[in-house]
This record gives C-alpha cells, sequence and structure tokens, in this order.
C-alpha cells in the first residue's frame, strides 16, 4: 500500500528495514529497490541499543546485513549507546547512522492520524528527514497521515527524495 501510494504521488523514500523482515517478504524488499528507494539496516530483530548487550547488538546488525544491502543505519528506537554509535561507523561495520527532524508519532496508539499528520506539517522543513513506521500498530495513522503529507507535498511543490545510497 505505501509503495503504491509513494509511485502514485512520483515520490520517494528511504526505508529502513528489519532484516526478519526482508527475510519473510523479499518480494517487498526487492520491490522497494526496483522503483528507486533507498534502504537501511534496522537491526535484525528491531533491537533497543540502551537494553542490549553491544556483541548481541552488534551481531544482530551483522545478521540484518545478510539481508539488507546498505550501509545506511538507524537504531530502532533511536536508542543506542555511544559506545555502539562509535563502533557502528568503525570497521568492521563500516555504517552511516541516519536520524529523524520528525517523528510522526504514528506508533503511538493515543493519537489518530491528523495529529500525526499535524506534528509533521507544524515541524516541516527543508531537508526534513521524517519518520513513518510500518507496522500492523501504526498501520491505521501511518496510511491516512502519509497520504495527507503527500497530498500536501503535491498541492505546494515539495519533492520527496530518498537518502542517498552508500
Amino acid at each position: 500500500m505505501v509503495l503504491d501510494m509513494l509511485k502514485a504521488h512520483d515520490a520517494k523514500a528511504s526505508f529502513f528495514c528489519i532484516g526478519n523482515n526482508v527475510e519473510k517478504y523479499p518480494e517487498v524488499y526487492a520491490r522497494i529497490i526496483e522503483e528507486g528507494h533507498t534502504v537501511g539496516n534496522h537491526t535484525q530483530n528491531h533491537l533497543n541499543g540502551w537494553k542490549t548487550e553491544d556483541e548481541i547488538y552488534f551481531s544482530n546488525i551483522k545478521t540484518a546485513s545478510h539481508w539488507i544491502d546498505s550501509k545506511l543505519f538507524r537504531p530502532p528506537y533511536g536508542r543506542m549507546t555511544r559506545f555502539q554509535e562509535k563502533l557502528i561507523s568503525k570497521k568492521p561495520l563500516q555504517f552511516k547512522t541516519i536520524m529523524w527532524t520528525i517523528l510522526s508519532g504514528d506508533f503511538d496508539m493515543e493519537l489518530d492520524w491528523n495529529d500525526c499528520y499535524k506534528n509533521i506539517e507544524r515541524n516541516l522543513c527543508k531537508g526534513a528527514i521524517i519518520v513513518f513506521h510500518d507496522s500492523e500498530k501504526a498501520e491505521k495513522r501511518m496510511i491516512q497521515a502519509l497520504e495527507q503529507t503527500l497530498k500536501k507535498g503535491k498541492k505546494d511543490g515539495w519533492v520527496f527524495e530518498s537518502l542517498p545510497k552508500m
């Protein structure tokens, strides 16, 4: 649904993928790449760096790398320790960590889609990186907030681009 929506609005995006999901749905991952979007590593199992031992965290990222062909990385929950952040950019991992400028809030069950959209609209600026989630938990809010964001962007002449590939 998201890929169809992006295509309809001639928009590109960056998908930070969980390795386990890419393993389960390789056709979706292939379509993301075929349609010119960028992918990034989001760990194999969506681990919180603050709550995960370093060795396990790094191993999980490496496992995801078997499925995700990218040197871009976004830590789940936006959380990793300073030590993890430092080592992620060095050999053997050598990832570029990408964070966001706008967190839509689509994961928050107490918000409705319009709250998420208003959060985006209120914080939007040139070069913004907006995070949406494609989980079942976020789906109802994400789909409508994304659609509204794309419609407004088209009307106002915004350009939706993916991050550069590494």
